[in-house]
């Protein structure tokens, strides 16, 4: 028998510098340096810095994702279905929290500490679950008249067992529907501020920081071309599957009328 070996397609690793002498970086494409998206300015692999980078990018959204659909949907449902003094409390309370400005918050942070991936996912989770709050607390005050919320209620169902336990899940295909929408935004904006500078810290993968070496080095086309392209097909590929998700929780998909 022969010996093998299984070996990845990209021989480097994502924080690797591949120097050469007498030349500098950045290197175009090369199959036979196994640089397949060429290199960045201090001669690592954009290939491998493209999967790392979007691990972090897709990992980022998705808790993200959690922490506002787990705040927001809470809050949501409460306001829609206990509505009076509760619902115009949380109103203001929403309508003031929304305007503090994002942007002037992470700059005044990271110029005292350095921000960290928890820490980024911590402070957009306190300005991101306003969003989905406004539409759950739509979708509660239609849902609470319906006959299965009146049937709990007769039964003597707590009005937290009747949200949590009833109206919920009966709505999860509209609020599906909205996540992969919220995914893209959260890779869009965690790409945003790495661009900008004030995201995760190097020599962290990032694609906003390979945007940046793209636009600071239009001539290495292969920068800038690749991380566009990859930011292209992953926010489709989120879409499409957020919508077979939505389709996959909607009982009327599954329902046959005869």
């Amino acid at each position: 028998n022969k010996n093998w070996v299984l070996m990845p397609p990209i021989p480097y690793d994502a924080y690797e510098n591949d120097l050469k002498e007498d030349q500098f970086p950045p290197f175009p494409p090369s199959l036979q340096e196994k640089h397949y998206l060429g290199t960045d300015t201090i001669g690592r692999d954009i290939a491998a810095r493209l999967v790392y980078g979007f691990r972090f990018a897709i990992f980022f959204s998705l808790l993200l994702l959690v922490f506002n659909y787990a705040v927001g949907v809470s809050i949501g449902c409460a306001m829609g279905f206990w509505g009076g003094k509760f619902d115009l409390i949380f109103q203001r309370i929403i309508e003031i929290w929304s305007n503090v400005p994002f942007l002037y918050v992470i700059i005044i942070i990271s110029s005292i500490v350095v921000p960290n991936f928890f820490m980024l996912i911590v402070i957009m989770a306190f300005f991101g679950w306003m969003g989905i709050t406004w539409t759950m607390r739509t979708i509660t005050y239609k849902e609470k008249a319906r006959e299965y919320v009146l049937a709990a209620k007769a039964l003597g169902a707590t009005d937290f067992r009747i949200m949590f336990k009833h109206i919920i899940p009966n709505t999860i295909s509209i609020i599906v529907t909205f996540a992969p929408f919220a995914v893209s935004g959260g890779i869009v904006a965690l790409t945003s501020l790495d661009y900008l500078g004030f995201g995760l810290p190097p020599p962290t993968p990032s694609w906003g920081e390979l945007l940046q070496q793209g636009w600071a080095n239009l001539d290495a086309w292969w920068i800038g071309g690749s991380v566009i392209l990859a930011m292209i097909i992953t926010l489709m590929a989120v879409t499409f599957i957020g919508e077979a998700i939505r389709e996959a929780f909607d009982p009327k998909m599954h329902t046959t009328y005869e």
